[in-house]
């Protein structure tokens, strides 16, 4: 399977998009939009159409689980990996119901979030 070219990162810290568009560039995603809030997510999400959306679980505002159920509402039907420094079986079963593909640990070393992404890809 060929990897998307195009993502979207969305996520409240900088830091951790930064982090995440390096892990993109290793498996040969180049083109990578940012949002730090679910709104402009959602603006960016419907304006470039990304092959791959990754999603912070929790954000102030809209929650990235209220945004993954926004862009399923929307017909967004690429790829929505999910974020989160919590493992918690409640919050992946909920993302899973509302559609992601799988989800990323935060603050684990680069290789096993490159690993893991591979996976999910």
């Amino acid at each position: 399977m060929a990897y998307p070219k195009t993502a979207l990162i969305v996520d409240d810290e900088s830091h951790v998009r930064a982090f995440l568009k390096l892990v993109l560039r290793e498996v040969g995603i180049n083109d990578a939009w940012e949002a730090g809030d679910g709104t402009t997510a959602l603006q960016l999400a419907q304006q470039h159409k990304p092959e791959l959306v990754l999603l912070d679980v929790n954000m102030p505002g809209m929650t990235g689980l209220q945004l993954l159920a926004q862009l399923q509402q929307a017909g967004f039907t690429n790829p929505i990996v999910m974020v989160t420094s919590q493992s918690a079986t409640s919050t992946v079963r909920e993302a899973v119901r509302l559609g992601a593909s799988g989800y990323l640990l935060k603050h684990v070393p680069k290789d096993e979030t490159l690993k893991s992404l591979r996976e999910v890809l």
